[in-house]
């Protein structure tokens, strides 16, 4: 009897948690009290705001309706949250990462796959690992990369003249169909193998590679093979895919293991290299990352309790890996395709490349002549144009979040709307609870018809050149967007990225033209924007597009 009366004790005062937390206390949440638009007891905002199809007409729709702080639901009656789409709001959430943090359940999923490095790291641990890795990324690193990004932007060249020639002599065509996707991964694979391990993938001419395999499978089941009910169980119960793994959980373990033993022996070797160089008195000269990243780490300035180990050194070259090769690549796949549906576009950029181009192939200059090519390459106006236009109409993030870690009072630039619809008098902030979610709109500012005018939905670069004012409140590090985010927690890689871009740009487009296909492509959020084919999203990301080889037009006859 006493037995089944505790049992009944727990489960009451189990029921009364539960009431109290679901339906009692969000009615208390300061949250409640600014506008935001209507949903069920279960059912949430979130789908219409993560989904690419429909976000960038729910902000809009939003933004007109309830003003730019916007009180939302997340997945339950409990989670009320904050989408601001309010410049001065944005600034502070993301220029506060201490008080702003991403997400425990966010992190769990970012470790789990790739370790503790800078995507996941919060605090002093953060700190320490971006203190070390910065000098890697500073300019004049960053310079002596651009010969070997232009090598294997040849290389790609080449492997497709190749495939082009070898379809024009079976079937006497001189174009040809092929997953730019898949081929631009390919190629930055290969970029950030080499900047990143000085180690040699060769994944454009082959796949094969045991270490370039386990990190394209790896992420790969992690973008497209991921069940949302494993998913959430793994999140909050992590052991359960350790007693019962999936087909999924196997083959990540695999990987895991596999880039744990062939990588981690990297990091030995250039330990020991690094090592044997310093004790014959000589300076190691080594301008990969990892190189740069022990360098760094060993140096006399870095105070020892400021140094990371070498586990979070090569989670970071796991985190350099996912995001320098998967962001980089997809920004150019969605820019290709941007140019193959605006052929005009497509044309005027190809002039404004060619007349710079030298008179020889980039696979016969020296170095020196490849950087004196960009740096008039990255001075170039119109592609300067499009890439900002292309990074701003489809980042690759499409959004984030962040939980604030304590109360805090949020400014605001805009009026504050209450749930009656009026402007709260004299409110300039917004109370943020502790334990509230806020969803920073990647795209929803980038795509914000207010700030950017009628047309921000469409792909004009010309509109670079005369921004409207309202432009310049958007608080991005990259031309007022927030593709590469702001604040201390922006994109260390962001300059490099755009090498590998305007680099890519450059080389594919003075030897190719890229035409549409009849296949309809679909934005999907899957971690990262990605091109999907309509009808076919069990094949996986994909962005087909036919390329023939460009001739320039003969000079006219006298």
């Amino acid at each position: 009897m006493s037995f089944l009366l505790a049992v009944s004790g727990v489960l009451v005062a189990l029921t009364a948690w539960i009431i109290y937390h679901v339906f009692i206390e969000p009615r208390f949440n300061p949250l409640q009290q600014i506008a935001g638009p209507p949903c069920g007891l279960f059912k949430g905002n979130l789908r219409k705001l993560l989904d690419p199809i429909s976000s960038s007409k729910a902000h809009h729709i939003y933004v007109r309706r309830y003003g730019r702080s916007i009180r939302i639901r997340g997945v339950g009656p409990w989670d009320e949250r904050l989408l601001t789409l309010d410049p001065l709001s944005l600034q502070h959430v993301l220029k506060n990462p201490s008080i702003y943090e991403k997400p425990w359940q966010s992190r769990t999923l970012i470790t789990g796959l790739i370790g503790c490095g800078m995507l996941s790291a919060e605090g002093q641990m953060h700190k320490r690992q971006r203190r070390v890795a910065t000098p890697a990324f500073s300019i004049q690193n960053l310079r002596e990369m651009v010969p070997m990004v232009f090598k294997k932007g040849t290389q790609l060249k080449d492997k497709w003249m190749s495939m082009t020639a070898e379809a024009c002599q079976s079937s006497k065509e001189s174009s040809l169909t092929l997953d730019v996707c898949r081929w631009v991964s390919r190629a930055t694979f290969d970029v950030i193998g080499i900047a990143g391990f000085d180690y040699s993938f060769n994944a454009i001419h082959d796949e094969s590679n045991a270490l370039f395999l386990a990190y394209k499978e790896m992420f790969e089941a992690a973008v497209s093979q991921g069940k949302p009910w494993r998913t959430m169980l793994s999140i909050y119960l992590p052991w359960f895919n350790k007693l019962f793994p999936d087909e999924r959980q196997r083959l990540v373990e695999r990987c895991q293991g596999t880039i744990h033993r062939v990588a981690g022996q990297l990091v030995k070797d250039k330990k020991c290299k690094m090592e044997e160089v310093l004790s014959e008195g000589k300076s190691y000269e080594g301008k990969d990352l990892l190189s740069l990243l022990l360098k760094s780490n060993a140096s006399n300035e870095l105070a020892p309790e400021n140094r990371i180990s070498d586990e979070d050194i090569l989670h970071n070259i796991n985190t350099f890996m996912f995001a320098g090769s998967d962001t980089s690549s997809l920004s150019l796949a969605w820019t290709f395709y941007l140019l193959a549906n605006h052929p005009d576009i497509q044309s005027r950029l190809r002039n404004e490349l060619l007349s710079i181009s030298p008179a020889t192939g980039a696979s016969d200059l020296t170095e020196e002549e490849i950087l004196s090519l960009y740096d008039n390459l990255s001075n170039l106006p119109y592609l300067h144009n499009i890439v900002r236009e292309s990074l701003r109409l489809i980042p690759p993030v499409h959004s984030s979040i962040r939980v604030a870690t304590k109360d805090d009072e949020v400014p605001t630039m805009y009026p504050v709307h209450g749930r009656d619809g009026q402007v709260i008098s004299g409110k300039r902030s917004v109370t943020v609870p502790k334990g509230s979610f806020v969803h920073v709109a990647v795209e929803g500012f980038n795509l914000d018809k207010e700030m950017w005018g009628e047309d921000a939905w469409d792909f004009n670069p010309d509109r670079w050149d005369t921004l409207p004012d309202k432009v310049q409140e958007i608080p991005g590090i990259f031309s007022n967007t927030l593709t590469f985010s702001s604040g201390p927690r922006s994109c260390i890689g962001m300059r490099f990225s755009l090498i590998e871009i305007k680099t890519f740009l450059y080389i594919l487009l003075t030897s190719f033209v890229f035409i549409p296909t009849s296949e309809k492509i679909h934005r999907v959020n899957v971690v990262l924007t990605r091109p999907f084919v309509s009808k076919r999203y069990k094949d996986g990301s994909q962005l087909p597009l036919t390329i023939s080889p460009f001739e320039p037009p003969s000079p006219p006859s006298r």
